[in-house]
């Protein structure tokens, strides 16, 4: 068990195709923790940039670039790269400097200018990259990765893409009731049916989009907090960064075969099982003690197994908890309450950290009409590319 760190702050610049710069985002998002905070950029000790690699340069140094936008001060800076993980990397390493003595209070902050379309990996060749790999020898694109997802469910568990797209249809009117999220409609299963087919059997509106968007958060140690009056913050419980095991036996982005199992005996877990176990156990909790999680769902069969992952449910029975309607809002246990990536997109350094931001309106009893009654505690999961774990346990 460590101590928990303190989240005096937490703010967003909306998701959308704003067409400007990441900084200005990250920036926008740094204001708006520190108003929520009631501190000063002045009384920052430290900041910590999750990076964007596709900003140019100053995307490689994006705590000195977000520094620099707020204006100099002198705080210590880091910049972390994990790719979709950057965020919980980002939290992780301010709550380090933090629990150490380096820093009393951190500002953390990821903000991403997305290209149109999907992603795909930066230019020049690169054979020693696997991103780089899949897309060059196998055409692969991430939604190509999702429909296989999907794919696997249906022959494992009998899931259908009438399940998928309930997963829209929960995220999108949940969506809609976010000031933030850049999909404010919400849709039916009839027009999840009716859109594009992109990756069979997933269509557009089952699939995320790439998004501009940027969030904050400022982050303290219990003394300090205790010292500016916030008598009972919600606090950082866990922070989960590890990653796979040998061997792993589920083909998973962005490689293009599953480690060898013929001399060494797969592990009990998956990937994405042992994110959550190592959260919960440095937590001190499990599943049963959930009020609400927020997940990663690029696609709306990624939810899915998220639920799993997750422990909220047995193998192959996440979409049994889908219709019965336990991760809806009103649910035992609502997941996505944000809306999710489906209502948002992907602006990937700043979504672990907004996923964090959404944990703490809930707990603090300040989302609004999407607020999960009596939240105490909620996780934050996804996974980066090149095996980056990310899981995040806030309680209150």
């Amino acid at each position: 068990m460590t101590d928990d760190v303190a989240v005096l702050g937490a703010g967003m610049h909306p998701w959308g195709k704003w067409g400007r710069s990441f900084v200005e985002y990250g920036a926008a998002a740094a204001r708006a923790a520190l108003a929520d905070a009631g501190l000063e950029w002045r009384d920052i000790g430290s900041i910590v940039g999750a990076d964007t690699v596709r900003g140019g340069y100053p995307g490689y140094v994006a705590g000195a670039t977000f520094a620099k936008a707020l204006g100099w001060q002198g705080a210590r800076v880091a910049s972390v790269y994990a790719a979709c993980a950057s965020g919980a990397q980002a939290v992780n390493t301010a709550r380090a400097q933090i629990l150490s003595g380096l820093a009393d209070v951190v500002l953390v902050v990821g903000a991403d200018a997305a290209p149109k379309g999907f992603f795909r990996p930066a230019g020049g060749d690169r054979p020693d990259d696997p991103d780089w790999l899949r897309f060059r020898v196998l055409g692969a694109t991430n939604p190509t990765y999702f429909g296989l997802y999907a794919r696997r469910r249906m022959a494992l568990h009998g899931d259908t893409p009438e399940d998928f797209a309930q997963v829209k249809v929960k995220n999108s009117a949940l969506g809609a009731l976010n000031p933030n999220a850049r999909y404010r409609k919400a849709v039916t299963a009839d027009e999840v049916a009716a859109s594009a087919v992109v990756a069979d059997p997933l269509r557009l509106l089952d699939i995320c989009a790439t998004s501009d968007g940027g969030a904050a958060l400022v982050l303290a140690g219990m003394d300090f907090a205790r010292r500016h009056s916030v008598a009972h913050p919600v606090r950082i419980r866990a922070v989960s960064t590890v990653t796979p095991r040998y061997p792993n036996t589920v083909l998973d982005l962005p490689d293009i075969a599953t480690d060898s199992a013929v001399a060494v005996r797969p592990a009990a877990e998956t990937f994405r099982e042992s994110i959550a176990r190592a959260a919960y156990e440095e937590a001190g909790i499990g599943p049963e003690d959930l009020s609400l999680a927020e997940v990663y769902d690029l696609s709306t069969a990624l939810e899915l197994q998220w639920y799993e992952d997750l422990g909220l449910c047995g193998e192959g029975e996440a979409a049994k908890l889908l219709r019965e309607g336990t991760t809806a809002l009103g649910g035992r246990l609502p997941v996505n309450a944000s809306g999710g990536l489906a209502s948002f997109g992907e602006a990937v350094p700043a979504q672990a950290i907004a996923q964090v931001c959404e944990l703490t309106w809930q707990l603090r009893g300040a989302a609004g009409d999407r607020q999960v009654a009596g939240a105490r505690v909620g996780i934050a999961a996804n996974q980066g590319l090149f095996g980056h774990g990310s899981a995040v346990v806030a309680v209150r």
